[in-house]
């Protein structure tokens, strides 16, 4: 097979670590790594729900992305200095939090609230799928927090499955798996792939950033990531320690 400029092979995810509650103050936490990408995410529990779905006897999970301003090679300005926050910035908070919503049971909730904080400390090509990735299992930690304070049933089951994601992209005609900037800088097609533990579907980002691919080169791509999003399942699993 082709190897990448780090020796993988297009099939391979680069070395991915999930430090699981590297916060002490958060409900919950994880710091993951996919390469040099590394990402802290934090998960904040709160009894009760914003005012438009008080009495509605259903929770609410949402998130917030950001970037440190030295998390790349150049600085960038806080966007709390710039006084608004990027369009980006906005794009991937939505995406994070429609990924955990997709597994989340808000009735099994209650009217609780939970929000993820994903905050890129070192970025190398993949921030949004580690955020994603790593927000589950501080997620599933603040959820285990809501029982044992008794804001939740202690048979409630609001984790319906579990998520993750992984970017995959052609480059030089090769479909690889779990993109470092350098490759996704020079990618031909560029494509964020998001599944549930089951390997069902969550959201599919694909773009033709240099040529058009075909149905043969979707379907490579969409294989490659269902394989790569089921090896992150076995790593959150472990993280939680309760894989197989």
């Amino acid at each position: 097979m082709t190897e990448r400029r780090d020796g993988r092979a297009p099939d391979e995810l680069r070395p991915v670590t999930i430090e699981r509650g590297w916060s002490s103050q958060a409900e919950g936490s994880a710091l993951i790594s996919f390469g040099s990408t590394r990402v802290l995410c934090t998960a904040s529990f709160t009894n009760g729900v914003p005012r438009w779905l008080q009495g509605k006897g259903r929770g609410w999970v949402t998130a917030e992305y950001a970037m440190l301003p030295r998390a790349t090679n150049e600085r960038s300005d806080r966007e709390s200095v710039k006084g608004r926050i990027g369009g980006r910035t906005h794009e991937i908070s939505r995406l994070i939090g429609r990924a955990l919503r997709a597994v989340v049971d808000t009735k099994a909730l209650g009217e609780n609230t939970i929000v993820l904080d994903c905050d890129v400390l070192q970025a190398d090509g993949g921030t949004r799928t580690a955020a994603i990735t790593g927000a589950y299992v501080a997620l599933a930690d603040a959820i285990a927090w809501g029982r044992e304070q008794r804001f939740l049933g202690q048979r409630s089951q609001p984790l319906v499955d579990s998520v993750a994601a992984v970017s995959v992209g052609i480059i030089d005609g090769v479909p690889m798996l779990d993109l470092a900037y350098t490759e996704d800088v020079r990618a031909e097609t560029d494509m964020n792939i998001v599944t549930t533990g089951r390997g069902l579907f969550v959201e599919v980002q694909g773009t033709a950033e240099g040529a058009p691919f075909d149905r043969r080169e979707l379907d490579a791509l969409l294989d490659l990531g269902v394989a790569g999003t089921a090896a992150l399942t076995a790593l959150q699993l472990d993280a939680l320690g309760t894989g197989s």
